[in-house]
């Protein structure tokens, strides 16, 4: 017998979302229906294809209001985010549409002309790229973005032809519910996507079926790493991994106090904290300005507002997805701190709501080079900043990189050619200059090197690992001639 799955609204503590978890049998006749039709699916048109995802994408816009209330009680998204992640969800059609032409389309690369036979007969030599789905995929997706990132994969996926089961958060499974509905209304085939809603115990067994050819997920290190593990000698199996970070964000002396504020409170306490391109680190090159710059951060910080969704007046910053996420978040601020680092804002958990968390930001100007590279193995998801200091800019870049994650990294002040330095030598995947950590477009590669991916970007690029390029040399007719007579 299944357990049963509930999703609780971090906003209200009501279930959102109620059923049973896909167990071992359920998970095999979800890919079962996948794989039954891939071979009719793989083989429809990229127009035919395209047409339905853009069907999917006017469902959203027809029912966005409704999108948007739902993604803020199931996972507790201020509207105004929640409306911002249903806009990047529908915009994702027409640049994976763009990026599978462009990409991986059929494309003649060269072709040429060959003189054969006693007549100098022509033939017609054509050097093309084709690209060939996966087959089934699995995409498991986090509760943070519960539409526009497992979207993200399942779009380009099914424009490359492959079938897809998907596996929501257990804590967004409504969401998934909603989108599941969505493409069965843009007249997807039933077993084009499939659903199985669940925990670890549900991704285990879909992972582990051998008909799963292509494994994407976005999470953890911790889930990316047994994954890896479980997929260990499955090596015709992709995985794509968008994992976390521990993100760094350089300040140098040109940089305005009140820009400074602004841009790094955004970077480490948009949707509270809970994206994994947020700051976890700034790092003030020391003059004359760092303190001012520090102090406006402190002060901009103090004044955000922490609050429900639908609060008067509107919050800052919305709830964490459970009172156990707080939990988790304490803990860390509490090995910070027996780490050696300083409250400068201390860690606050509203009274009435647990998961109501205010912004910490703690010292860490103190620690010494083993404290550092300790801090940089942490990986956390929540409003907590830490601050650091340098000598210099080649100091604060050496600092920033102290963390086997490499996800995304921010240069604020400077000129063109300190960012250039700075963008070389910090080894993210998002590298940003005046502008926030969070800061992606969907036109480019998103990902990250390091622990925090696998050399498998999303975005723009993420139909490149949806399909595996094949090479053609086509001639339009097969002469006579002996190759090994040129061979000799």
């Amino acid at each position: 017998m299944s357990e049963i799955l509930q999703s609780v609204s971090p906003v209200s503590g009501q279930v959102v979302w109620s059923g049973r978890a896909a167990d071992g049998r359920d998970v095999q006749l979800a890919i079962s229906a996948a794989a039954s039709e891939f071979a009719t699916w793989s083989q429809t048109t990229l127009d035919h294809r395209a047409e339905i995802c853009r069907r999917y994408a006017r469902d959203l816009q027809e029912h966005r209001h409704e999108l948007v209330d739902l993604i803020s009680r199931e996972v507790g998204k201020l509207p105004w985010d929640a409306d911002s992640e249903v806009a990047a969800a529908i915009a994702k059609v027409e640049l994976s549409i763009a990026a599978m032409q462009q990409r991986r389309g059929n494309q003649v690369v060269g072709e040429s002309r060959e003189e054969v036979g006693a007549d100098a007969s022509q033939v017609a030599i054509q050097r093309r790229l084709r690209s060939q789905p996966l087959g089934v995929v699995l995409v498991l997706g986090p509760f943070n973005f519960p539409l526009h990132l497992p979207g993200g994969q399942i779009i380009p996926a099914l424009l490359a032809g492959n079938t897809v089961v998907l596996k929501p958060s257990e804590q967004a499974t409504a969401v998934g519910q909603w989108m599941l509905d969505a493409w069965r209304r843009a007249g997807l085939p039933v077993g084009a996507l499939q659903l199985i809603p669940g925990g670890i115990q549900t991704a285990h067994a879909a992972i582990d079926d051998p008909r799963v050819a292509g494994v994407f997920l976005t999470g953890s290190r911790e889930a990316g790493r047994a994954i890896h593990s479980r997929l260990a000698g499955r090596f015709q199996v992709v995985l794509a991994l968008e994992l976390g970070g521990n993100n760094p964000i350089v300040v140098l002396e040109d940089a305005e106090p009140e820009h400074v504020a602004n841009v790094v409170s955004f970077s480490a306490f948009v949707s509270c904290g809970q994206r994994c391109t947020a700051a976890r680190r700034v790092i003030f090159v020391d003059s004359w300005s760092s303190r001012r710059q520090l102090e406006s951060l402190i002060e901009r910080t103090r004044q955000l507002r922490v609050g429900m969704p639908g609060s008067d007046p509107p919050p800052h910053l919305g709830p964490l997805i459970s009172a156990r996420a707080a939990t988790r978040l304490k803990q860390t601020y509490d090995d910070l701190i027996r780490l050696g680092c300083t409250p400068l804002l201390p860690f606050r958990v509203d009274d009435a709501c647990p998961n109501l968390v205010s912004p910490a930001v703690l010292d860490a100007s103190n620690l010494n080079q083993s404290q550092n590279t300790a801090m940089g193995e942490m990986e956390w998801f929540g409003p907590l900043l830490v601050v650091q200091r340098a000598d210099s800019l080649q100091e604060a870049i050496v600092r920033a990189g102290q963390t086997p994650y490499g996800l995304a990294a921010s240069l604020l002040g400077g000129t063109r050619d300190q960012f250039e330095s700075f963008s070389r030598e910090v080894r993210c995947g998002v590298v940003n200059w005046n502008t926030s950590t969070t800061g992606a477009a969907g036109s480019m590669p998103f990902g990250g090197l390091g622990d925090s991916g696998n050399h498998r970007p999303a975005g723009f690029f993420a139909i490149d690992f949806c399909s595996d390029p094949v090479a053609c040399i086509e001639r339009d007719l097969l002469v006579q001639g002996d190759p090994w007579q040129v061979a000799r």
